[in-house]
């Protein structure tokens, strides 16, 4: 793998770092169905997250997902030194040997980046059904083999989240601060924490750079823009809180994750497995045993808003537009009928509701070049399996184990009885948009914090995304984790047992 290594004790570097290397190389085409489809450069802003490789990425495992991959050959031609490792990584491509239980595998930093030329042709934002079919496959294999095996890291710098707006836990995070910066530590690490924190007087930044002359110059405070800009720049991650900071920490960082290790200090635990009261043994552990990652699959959504027509639709005898009709009819003419506005990455779920409109949403649902139907509800949710457990499940839809690879489709107080929960695969691309003779608008949410008005011809599109979600879980425990947690949040089996008969 490229971007990291494995480490002894305390996280140096391996003396066997070239054996087990492990690679993952994805090689997607750019074959087009539709130009309502197309992605176009109008917004740099956007162009640049489309189209952005994560050439210095640090993270272990996005280092495999994060870009479109150039084939070996014209990697060897673009870096003649770096010839045999590529054959080594052509080898590892195909190794699927890794399947022992505790397993240690080298991650090893190969030094010279593969470099990809930037596109020169337009890209489509969802991928052909092929590519997206064999992305996620590649996803869920490389999901099931690192769950079998555990990963040791170098890690330098760590990357605190804090519970935002919970003051009390301002004096948690000044403690493992100071513990990662301690001169007790096998490594020097460097630690980033919000920049609130700066003059927050409970983390009492002045004080503990005092207490602790050793960390000057390893204190560092980020900002949204610092995590979602350089990703690269961080190997793991701390949360202190609760699943709604783990969602806060997946969108900081809208392309690569780095592995997060979530301490429960909220009050859901479906994404928080580690105790705080150990937290001091759990990050040794982690950092000089290794850790076990789980990669959750996350969404990808783009806005798209309908562009006008160059003719006047005033006059007498224009034709109507159709959304249906635009976006799985016959193509016409060269003209693009939408354009990209905004790119999210999301864990939990995208809804489309009504908002503050007083009637109900109208909105047209398609998969892949398909239209399912027309809902008519409150809203319409698709949640990811993480995100069963939360609009999903208040909707009534499906709870889902995290490792299914599936879309949740749910409706939001359907007009009729008729519309069901249903559960796709993951390989299918949704599309949820307002039809051009809608009484109103709709909004869509992503993750419940970015809020987006719909007007009449907009859509979302909704498929797997390329950068899932590295969660770290305990090790041994991948698989009874997801049931002990909703049995504990759901208060499972909480009902008085039956009474046998006498």
């Amino acid at each position: 793998m490229e971007g990291s290594s494995l480490s002894d004790g305390g996280g140096g570097p391996s003396s066997d770092r070239d054996k087990n290397q492990l690679e993952v190389v994805f090689y997607p085409d750019c074959s087009h169905r539709r130009k309502s489809s197309l992605v176009t450069a109008d917004n740099p802003k956007l162009r640049q997250s489309l189209e952005q490789v994560d050439r210095t990425t640090a993270c272990f495992v996005h280092s495999l997902i994060a870009g479109e991959w150039i084939a070996p050959s014209t990697a060897q031609n673009e870096n003649p030194q770096g010839k045999d490792r590529v054959l080594e990584m052509e080898r590892l491509v195909g190794d699927a040997n890794i399947t022992t239980g505790d397993e240690m595998v080298s991650v090893v930093d190969f030094g010279d980046k593969i470099q990809k030329p930037s596109p020169t042709v337009i890209q489509s934002r969802h991928l052909t059904k092929r590519q997206l079919s064999d992305m996620a496959w590649n996803v869920r294999k490389l999901s099931k083999k690192l769950g079998s095996i555990r990963l040791r890291l170098s890690v330098e710098n760590v990357f605190l989240v804090t519970k935002p707006h919970d003051e009390s836990l301002v004096s948690l995070t000044r403690k493992v601060t100071q513990w990662l910066l301690s001169k007790d530590r096998h490594t020097p690490y460097n630690v980033y924490v919000e920049k609130r924190l700066q003059t927050h007087p409970d983390f009492a930044a002045v004080q503990l750079l005092e207490e602790e002359p050793t960390a000057q110059g390893r204190l560092h405070y980020w900002d949204t823009k610092l995590a979602q800009d350089h990703p690269h720049l961080f190997d793991f991650v701390v949360t202190l809180g609760g699943d709604g900071t783990v969602l806060y920490t997946s969108w900081l960082f809208q392309r690569i994750v780095p592995p997060v290790l979530s301490f429960s200090l909220g009050s859901l635990g479906f994404l928080t497995k580690f105790d705080f009261n150990g937290y001091q043994d759990t990050l040794t552990s982690a950092f000089r045993e290794g850790v076990v990652v789980s990669l959750r699959l996350r969404f990808e959504c783009t806005v798209m808003r309908t562009k006008p027509r160059p003719d006047d639709e005033s006059r007498p005898g224009a034709p109507k537009r159709d959304l249906v009709e635009e976006l799985i009819g016959e193509e016409q003419g060269d003209t693009l009928t939408h354009t990209p506005d905004k790119l999210f990455q999301i864990l939990n779920d995208v809804v489309l509701d009504r908002g503050p409109n007083p009637t109900m949403s109208q909105i047209e649902l398609f998969g892949d070049d398909e239209h399912f139907t027309t809902v008519l509800a409150d809203g319409i949710c698709i949640a990811t399996p993480t995100g069963s457990t939360a609009y999903n499940l208040a909707a009534g839809g499906s709870l889902s184990h995290p490792e299914n690879p599936v879309i949740l489709v749910t409706a939001i107080c359907a007009h009729t009885l008729s519309f069901r929960p249903i559960i796709l695969p993951d390989t299918i691309v949704l599309r949820m948009g307002v039809p051009y003779d809608a009484r109103t608008t709709s909004w869509a949410s992503f993750d419940g914090r970015e809020r987006v008005e719909l007007h009449p011809g907009d859509y979302v599109t909704v498929s797997a995304s390329r950068y899932p979600f590295a969660n770290v879980l305990p090790f041994g425990s991948r698989g009874e984790d997801w049931v002990q947690s909703i049995s504990k949040t759901l208060n499972w089996n909480s009902r008085q047992k039956q009474k046998a008969f006498k």
